[in-house]
């Protein structure tokens, strides 16, 4: 299998996060907007494309902040994700005015089951994915410099 490229949303509105709430065997999740680059997309046209499918908003998009990446056999999902490498691109993304009903778009993830707007002060609290995110996005919001890099993290 080959190395996928996704986007993802960091959308920041009232000190609170907008995230994916999902489902599965082991229970509720949350994760960023956005998702794999399709062929012959950019980076911002796979991002504008996700979020309209998963949380039904289109995003004006600023600054990438941060690169992580996921080579799925190094952590805790290695039973299933043992195959699944990713290079994540993380964008500080703003709601376009136009963008009016929040929810479940037109394509939402599979198991996903909502979407939430959670506090940053409370984000160590949420099993959000990437878990390490948590707390660099609580940093940026606070306005802590942040290594764009990331790494292998989960």
């Amino acid at each position: 299998m080959g190395i996928r490229n996704s986007a993802k949303a960091i959308i920041i509105q009232d000190n609170r996060l907008l995230a994916i709430k999902k489902r599965d065997e082991a229970g509720g999740y949350y994760i960023l907007p956005g998702g794999g680059q399709e062929f012959g997309e950019n980076l911002h046209q796979a991002l504008k494309r996700e979020c309209i499918e998963e949380i039904n908003a289109s995003v004006e998009i600023g600054e990438l902040l941060f690169i992580r990446e996921y080579i799925g056999k190094n952590h805790e999902h290695a039973h299933f994700d043992h195959e699944i490498q990713q290079t994540e691109y993380m964008f500080l993304c703003r709601i376009s005015e136009d963008s009016k009903e929040i929810g479940n778009g037109i394509n939402p993830d599979d198991g996903q089951i909502g979407v939430e707007w959670l506090n940053i002060s409370e984000l160590l609290e949420h099993q959000l994915y990437p878990q390490t995110m948590r707390q660099f996005i609580m940093n940026y919001s606070a306005g802590k410099q942040q290594p764009v890099y990331l790494g292998d993290i989960n």
